[in-house]
């Protein structure tokens, strides 16, 4: 009407086509200033809520671009401008194609028992991740991989098998302390803002992960009890403290049903009994491999989409975005679930702030300088330093005096390598354990090299290795040294994803080299670079002094060189138990890890205990309080006591806090992990460590009532330097 009505005041005397002209352009003006005005689409008006914004997108969207929204490798949204999402990862680092700071594997970072540096770790490598993101988005010219802000890290599966090829990746073979430093690493990558995600932080792999053969075909058969029990803790401390807004499903089946449509596992623990509100996420191939899987029955993909989102997986590969359509059209889908899913995803994406100006994120400032800056490789140095583990130190052979040695042996296949691990970027100026002994050692000080063995690797050299010839090169110069230091361990080649270990012992011929250096040189050091065990014997009984070191980042061979020399105090425990032989270890096939796995429940002493770590000084404990003689079940106990430093230096110590039930009507551990602490003591000086344990953290799964009760009775402390050295002991009982 307002237009017939314009039309109608046109001047007589213009002609009518020029009159629909005129109008036309005062039409297209108007529209021009209602644009400058309007208020843009809810979901990108960052005053609305985020839960209305999300909901917005959906109603706009049609099944197709739902289904495409939940396929992580999707073609750009082009309607809406919606990228794919981008996904990287970031174990210990960020996987970039330049250079970014890269830190000790995931088991030395568990081995400094320090939730509080591990944070600082994963603030670290989120800074460079969110540098990376920025710089795309504010440099047109930007040459670097596009990555996004979703990262499938941290893995917190169980190291339960010393087999296990992607120990590398992982942190413990305890629940308890595998929480604590993933809550940490988790914490630190998605950030502490109240409105946005610096990044979303994916855990791996859910559950019962903890075997390379077969993987995508494994059926692991767990009990009720041991599944919550030992299975699920950590990923619960993780979800709900932790707070982490993504899960993967793991490739394998839990007790006959595949964990990518599994809603015991995916809907019932994780989204109502945690209250997960973030997204679940297949591993990569994870419909595909259902479909392939004969033991399925003969999926077709439409099932395998349709059954996946149903038990609660919310996102996927492209198999996501082609059935997703067919398999709504076909019945096999509801549109209710389709849309909780591309809510959960989307959610996190918003929080990510991609759908706001980025001056309105606090993240979005952080500079590209960032990246493998002197502050981010001196934390790598440091983690690294904390990491190593002194396991033997016979006669305080360690550690030397540079300025008495003369003729300095460096030697091993380890020794001029560098081995960076499992989900690695690049680096940038690695130091190898030979170049870290150079930087350290004195400057008077012949230092000779020979490789002496050889160790399975993923380039093999062009030469063939002559064995018995770089042998004899080793114990040459073995013999003119007035001390030797000895790197061997495995490296990807041995132990890798898709790669189980076949034994845990030294492989290639390591341990003929360390037994015939030792024969011409008793003055031996040992340094041991591995992820998971190694079961060495031979090596303990006879070697003075042996590191475990890890493979340690783009520092580590300073840090092992400054441990060596003693300008670092070691003090790293292990974060996993090492077996005395292969015998003692049950069959991997056995999940039930009461059959004699893991500290809990080793039958035989190991070859070195879980938490065990020596030091260059020594620390006394005493003066140990307990809150309460008797508590309830839902209370709490709280256990102090003082730690001293008797030594001549300054140290670091992890005193550890063990828990035992002795009246269950279930088979218990011998003990439990419950509580540990880091603190930092000059000699003479003490402190008091105050640690509280929760009644539920006293509790075991019952299968009866199918929850986890706490039974009446005594239960034991246990407080000491590692799993096996207690020094204090103390009792309370539980009653009703």
């Amino acid at each position: 009407m307002a237009l017939k009505n314009t039309f109608m005041k046109i001047p007589f005397g213009i002609d009518k086509y020029s009159k629909i002209c005129f109008v036309a352009g005062l039409f297209c003006c108007s529209m021009v200033l209602f644009a400058q005005t309007a208020e843009p689409p809810i979901y990108l008006n960052p005053q609305k809520p985020i839960e209305v914004r999300v909901n917005d997108l959906i109603s706009r969207l049609t099944v197709e671009e739902k289904a495409q929204l939940l396929n992580h490798k999707a073609p750009e949204l082009e309607r809406l401008h919606i990228k794919s999402d981008g996904w990287n990862q970031c174990l210990h680092g960020v996987w970039w194609n330049r250079p970014t700071t890269m830190f000790p594997i995931a088991p030395a970072m568990a081995a400094t028992w320090d939730p509080t540096l591990i944070h600082e770790v994963a603030t670290v490598i989120s800074d460079e991740a969110r540098a990376i993101y920025n710089g795309w988005h504010n440099d047109p010219n930007f040459d670097g991989e596009k990555k996004g802000l979703i990262y499938r890290s941290p893995v917190i599966n169980i190291s339960r098998n010393p087999y296990w090829g992607r120990i590398n990746e992982t942190y413990s073979e305890d629940p308890f302390l595998t929480g604590r430093i993933g809550v940490a690493f988790v914490k630190g990558l998605q950030g502490n803002d109240p409105r946005y995600l610096k990044l979303v932080s994916t855990l791996k792999h859910y559950a019962v992960n903890n075997v390379e053969r077969d993987r995508v075909e494994l059926n692991v058969k767990v009990s009720e009890r041991m599944l919550y029990e030992y299975w699920l803790p950590h990923f619960r401390d993780c979800i709900i403290e932790g707070q982490a807004e993504s899960v993967m499903a793991s490739y394998n089946a839990l007790n006959g049903v595949h964990n990518n449509i599994n809603s015991l596992l995916l809907t019932d623990i994780l989204k109502k009994q945690w209250g997960f509100q973030g997204f679940v996420v297949s591993d990569l191939g994870g419909v595909k491999t259902m479909v392939e899987d004969k033991k399925m029955g003969n999926m077709t993909y439409e099932e395998a989409v349709a059954q996946s989102l149903i038990a609660g997986c919310d996102f996927s590969d492209v198999e996501f975005m082609q059935y997703i359509p067919k398999a709504v059209a076909m019945g096999l889908l509801p549109m209710e679930r389709l849309d909780n899913a591309v809510f959960r995803v989307m959610r996190d994406r918003f929080r990510l702030g991609e759908f706001d100006p980025q001056e309105m994120v606090p993240y979005s400032k952080i500079p590209m300088s960032v990246i493998c800056s002197p502050e981010h490789r001196q934390l790598s140095l440091k983690v690294a330093q904390k990491s190593i583990v002194l396991l033997k130190n016979a006669a305080h052979f360690l550690p030397l005096d540079k300025n008495k040695l003369k003729i300095l042996a460096v030697i091993g296949p380890h020794a001029n390598l560098f081995t960076a691990g499992g989900y690695s970027g690049r680096v940038k100026d690695p130091i190898t354990p030979l170049q870290g002994i150079k930087n350290r050692a004195a400057s008077a000080t012949e230092i000779l090299y020979a490789v002496g063995a050889e160790m399975p690797v993923e380039k093999k050299a062009s030469n063939p290795f002559n064995k018995d010839l770089e042998l004899q090169k080793a114990v040459e110069i073995a013999k003119k040294a007035d001390v030797v230091i000895l790197y061997v361990g495995t490296t990807l080649a041995t132990e890798a994803e898709g790669r189980d270990r076949t034994s845990l012992g030294l492989p290639g011929n390591q341990e003929e080299l360390v037994e015939s250096i030792l024969a011409v040189n008793p003055k031996t050091v040992v340094v041991e670079m591995n992820a998971g065990p190694l079961t060495v014997p031979w090596v303990k009984e006879h070697v003075p002094a042996i590191l475990e070191v890890w493979w340690g980042g783009e520092e580590g061979g300073n840090a092992t060189a400054d441990v060596i020399f003693g300008n670092v105090n070691p003090s790293g425990k292990l974060p996993l138990t090492v077996y005395a032989s292969e015998a003692q270890v049950p069959s991997q096939d056995e999940y039930d890890i009461s059959k004699g796995y893991t500290y809990m429940y080793v039958k035989g002493e190991p070859l070195f205990p879980f938490g065990h770590g020596l030091s260059y000084t020594k620390f006394s404990y005493s003066k140990m309080k307990i809150s309460a003689k008797k508590i309830l079940a839902d209370g709490s106990v709280t256990v102090s006591f003082e730690v001293r430093n008797i030594g001549k230096r300054e140290g670091d110590e992890v005193a550890q806090l063990y828990i035992h039930d002795e009246e269950c009507s279930v088979v218990r551990p011998v003990k439990e992990l419950r509580g540990f602490e880091r603190v930092t003591l000059k000699a003479g000086e003490s402190k008091t460590v105050t640690l509280t344990v929760p009644g539920e953290k006293l509790a075991f799964y019952d299968e009866k009532s199918h929850g986890f009760v706490v039974e009446p009775g005594r239960f034991e402390v246990m407080v000491g330097s590692s799993s096996e050295d207690v020094r204090l002991r103390g009792w309370f009982e539980v009653t009703h």
